[in-house]
């Protein structure tokens, strides 16, 4: 399926240039400032790309697609958790947008700024693993079943291109940096919201018929 075949694509991207966001930040909190309007680029590749483009296909595209044809719950578990992931990452970003846009005053605001681009970062790179190895795997599976083999896809509007590119350049300026702390995987655990907003896709999602063979392979 073409949109969610690009929705991954993306991903690869967007976790790329997470890595990127992490070594501008280390190297701007410890007095390097980097090259000119990189903080600016990173804000644009974050908020156009990954959020209007990427994030916005979800929203506007698959998610209510699976609900409407392949039984995704429109009030409860992936459709309401995923959702509220990309709300609480767009207040992370409107919070980091000044302090890597402009200059850091005082010990305070360095370590706000390493605080929030270690949560945004580890938050959307489980957000990233949740939708690959859960939703886009489950929902693909479920929308061939119902007669679904294609989704709309839009072509990116020249500002989502351009902010495309500069992610593209921020990934070579800024080798990524390893964080050891992250925590990565697949399955619905690695979720930020498992256990919160959303129970899993067996519970959430899964129908009676699911169920019942899954007991029949179960024995």
């Amino acid at each position: 399926m073409q949109l969610i075949a690009e929705l991954r694509a993306e991903h690869e991207l967007i976790e790329q240039v997470l890595g990127s966001l992490r070594t501008y930040v280390l190297r701007k909190t410890s007095g390097d400032e980097g090259s000119s309007g990189d903080g600016d680029a990173f804000v644009r590749f974050f908020r156009v790309f990954s959020g209007s483009f990427h994030h916005g296909r979800e929203e506007e595209v698959l998610l209510p697609a699976l609900i409407a044809d392949a039984e995704l719950p429109p009030g409860s578990g992936p459709a309401v958790a995923l959702v509220d992931q990309h709300h609480t990452m767009e207040r992370m970003l409107e919070e980091m947008d000044p302090l890597l846009r402009g200059g850091l005053k005082g010990a305070g605001s360095r370590e706000r700024l390493l605080e929030l681009a270690t949560d945004y970062s580890r938050m959307l790179w489980r957000h990233i693993d949740a939708e690959n190895s859960v939703l886009f795997t489950e929902g693909e599976q479920r929308l061939q079943r119902s007669g679904v083999a294609e989704l709309p896809c839009r072509p990116m509007t020249d500002v989502e291109a351009a902010a495309r590119g500069e992610g593209e350049r921020l990934v070579k300026a800024y080798p990524g940096t390893y964080d050891p702390g992250a925590i990565r995987g697949e399955g619905c655990v690695i979720c930020p919201s498992h256990g919160t907003l959303c129970e899993g896709v067996e519970r959430e999602w899964w129908n009676d018929w699911e169920w019942e063979t899954f007991s029949g392979r179960q024995g």
